[in-house]
């Protein structure tokens, strides 16, 4: 039997994803009170990526669950001397008992999972950001009692957050997820039809569109990202220009429904995909989206462990 990983927002089942946001809820409650159910454990966490939530928010995770965070750089080990994927994760796999890997292609995620036997965990690709929309989903959940009246707006690059996004919130059972992307910036179709078909079972509708103002209108969440991602810089100043008019700011805002709420998966660049009244102003659920990373991955790593032969 093959462990369970965890590398895109479509490996867990939608009654697998709400158990888990239901265990994190709890655990944030207790936060340090709760069973150390990672006592023993020794958690690998790979960063081909710079990090600051991610990194911080599993390390403390695993910690307070009473695990041991093992903190690798690609540079320091042999992968950066052209030892393969594979043979990294047949190696890691008799050390560790799970791997976290922040990286860049999803086939580099894959090939350590493919070679390993002890869970792999996406902490971010170029395609996806499981980690990151699971947060993201428990703070909807925080805030809103019913999923389905929720229509949750994604402003912005269709990057690898929105992919997440889209294929996590169809699994929550949202009322609506609308990815707003400029053209030319839009999330991949075999990612947005997979999400469609999903919505299919749990009822919600997921919809693209380049009209901001449009689709802000009477929208419970409005949620944005960088314009340009890790790897984009040199694209900065073109960016700009293409995603003019998709400013998260007190325009966009006003459109939406009362008792709507901001969300950011930062690092936030006030000025240029958010207003600096918005981000820190009343609407703003970004801190408490930046905790819940701490919760949801004590809730996942705890989970995969359980769920090994």
């Amino acid at each position: 039997m093959n462990p369970r990983h965890f590398l895109s927002s479509d490996d867990i089942t939608s009654s697998e994803q709400k158990a888990l946001i239901a265990r994190a809820r709890q655990l944030k409650g207790s936060r340090t009170r709760h069973r150390k159910s990672l006592a023993g454990k020794s958690i690998g966490m790979i960063f081909e990526k710079p990090s600051t939530r991610t990194r911080i928010s599993f390390e403390v995770a695993v910690t307070e669950m009473g695990g041991h965070p093992v903190i690798l750089r690609s540079d320091e080990m042999q992968l950066g001397r052209g030892e393969t994927l594979e043979d990294t994760g047949r190696v890691l796999s008799r050390y560790l008992d799970a791997l976290v890997v922040r990286t860049y292609g999803q086939d580099r995620l894959e090939g350590l999972a493919e070679s390993s036997t002890i869970p792999v965990i996406n902490a971010l690709s170029d395609l996806e950001h499981p980690c990151q929309a699971l947060a993201d989903v428990m703070t909807v959940a925080e805030r809103f009692d019913r999923p389905s009246d929720v229509r949750f707006v994604y402003l912005g690059d269709g990057n690898n957050v929105c992919h997440s996004l889209l294929l996590a919130g169809a699994k929550a059972g949202l009322g609506s997820v609308t990815a707003v992307c400029p053209e030319g910036f839009e999330p991949i179709e075999p990612l947005v039809e997979r999400s469609i078909s999903i919505g299919e079972e749990t009822g919600t509708k997921i919809l693209t569109t380049p009209d901001p103002l449009e689709a802000c209108e009477g929208a419970h969440v409005l949620y944005t990202d960088v314009w340009a991602s890790m790897g984009q810089e040199a694209e900065h100043a073109k960016r700009l220009k293409s995603f003019k008019g998709f400013q998260l700011d007190e325009t966009l805002l006003a459109r939406a429904a009362a008792g709507a709420i901001v969300m950011h998966c930062l690092p936030a660049h006030r000025g240029e995909e958010i207003s600096a009244e918005v981000i820190d102003g009343p609407a703003s659920a970004v801190w408490d989206q930046a905790e819940n990373r701490l919760h949801t991955q004590k809730a996942l790593v705890e989970w995969l462990l359980k769920e090994l032969p």
